[in-house]
């Protein structure tokens, strides 16, 4: 998993309150459990007309001012529905490494860092004034180690738990994390084996 430090970037405006996870990656795509491909099929059935293969021209993300966008700014509620984690899988493989809003569902909050995505919480009144800043395709500073959020004149804090802080900082995932306690483990397993023999299982 990739650190997070500090990232610039515009802000894709996606005003729409309860996207589910199955509209960030419908379940027609969800046959394989390799964390790369999906972001092509993120928003599939907003972002495509109904052959599948053109373009909507209306949906937000197809606008030409925010393609390569890194920042996602959205409604309330975003990620709610089934706990798949394919949703920030998507979300990650199409680019974006920050998600803006003021709630979001808490299995798809947490698994945004389990992958390397930064959710961030903020109250509606900075959610209005961020929407109307993205508008002006001008980039907006995403500073996590300071947790601030700069557009224009305006430095905007926000929350995030420490531990979740420090595991985006260092980039590290779940295996990672168990990575770092390699020699605590292989301590236990040699004194495990000593103690108890008996449970050793050959080949």
């Amino acid at each position: 998993m990739e650190k997070y430090t500090k990232h610039e970037s515009i802000a894709a405006l996606m005003n729409r309150s309860n996207v589910d996870t199955d509209q960030i990656i419908p379940k027609q795509f969800l046959k394989k459990v390799e964390r790369t491909g999906f972001g092509v099929h993120l928003f599939h059935d907003w972002r495509y007309n109904a052959d599948g293969v053109t373009k909507n021209p209306d949906f937000e993300l197809n606008k030409p001012a925010f393609e390569g966008a890194k920042i996602l700014v959205t409604g309330d509620n975003f990620g709610c529905g089934s706990s798949r984690e394919h949703a920030p899988w998507a979300i990650a493989d199409y680019g974006f490494n920050t998600i803006i809003s003021t709630s979001y569902a808490d299995i798809f909050y947490n698994n945004c860092f389990k992958n390397g995505i930064l959710p961030i919480k903020i109250d509606e009144q900075i959610a209005i004034e961020l929407s109307e800043y993205s508008k002006r395709k001008e980039e907006i500073e995403i500073n996590l180690q300071n947790q601030e959020i700069k557009f224009g004149n305006k430095i905007q804090k926000f929350e995030i738990d420490q531990f979740k802080k420090k595991c985006l900082i260092e980039g590290l995932d779940d295996i990672a994390l168990s990575m770092e306690k390699i020699s605590k483990i292989d301590n236990f397993e040699k004194k495990l084996t000593s103690d108890r023999p008996w449970l050793l299982i050959n080949d």
